[in-house]
C-alpha cells in the first residue's frame, strides 16, 4: 500500500471518544457537587427529627434523639447527668424559646477538618437570631450549646 492509497481520515471515532470523555467528566463533576452539597444531610436530619418531636410535644422521643438512644428508658441511669426532667425544662414550654412551634434548618458546618462533629444552625420559632447545635458525626448525639457558640450561615447577618 502506497502513501497515496491510504484510507481517508474518518473523524467520527475521535469525536465519539471526545464526547464520551466529556460526558464522563460532566457526570463526575455532577456527582462530586451532589456529594459536597449533601455531605451533612444526616446531621441535618437528626436536628430536623429532634425539633419535629419537640413541636409535637413528644419530649421522650426528642430526648431519645438528643441522646441518640431510642431505648433510653431501658437504662435511665446512663443519663443521670442530664435527665428527662432537666431536658424538658431546657426544651419545654418554660424554656427560653417557649413552646416550640416551628423550626428551619439553615445550614451545617464543620468548624475544623479534624472535628468530631458538625454545627447545625437552626432557626427556632422564626426568631431573628439562629441557634447552633452540635451533632457528633459518629454517634449522632446532640449537644447544646455547641462548643463553638452560635454560628451564622453564609448570607445571614
Amino acid at each position: 500500500m502506497a502513501l497515496m492509497d491510504a484510507k481517508e481520515y474518518d473523524p467520527r471515532p475521535a469525536q465519539r471518544r471526545l464526547r464520551i470523555i466529556g460526558v464522563l467528566i460532566l457526570v463526575a463533576v455532577a456527582v462530586a457537587l451532589y456529594l459536597y452539597l449533601t455531605r451533612y444531610n444526616s446531621e441535618k436530619r437528626v436536628i430536623n427529627n429532634f425539633f419535629t418531636a419537640l413541636e409535637q410535644k413528644d419530649f421522650e422521643k426528642a430526648y431519645g434523639i438528643y441522646q441518640a438512644d431510642p431505648d433510653w428508658k431501658q437504662h435511665t441511669e446512663k443519663y443521670s447527668g442530664y435527665t428527662l426532667g432537666q431536658f424538658t425544662l431546657d426544651w419545654g414550654p418554660s424554656s427560653e424559646y417557649g413552646v416550640i412551634t416551628s423550626h428551619r434548618v439553615d445550614c451545617a458546618l464543620k468548624p475544623k477538618s479534624n472535628a468530631s462533629g458538625v454545627v447545625v444552625v437552626v432557626t427556632i420559632n422564626k426568631r431573628a437570631e439562629p441557634h447552633s447545635m452540635w451533632v457528633e458525626t459518629k454517634s449522632k448525639t446532640i449537644t447544646d450549646p455547641s462548643p463553638v457558640g452560635n454560628v451564622l450561615c453564609h448570607g445571614q447577618q
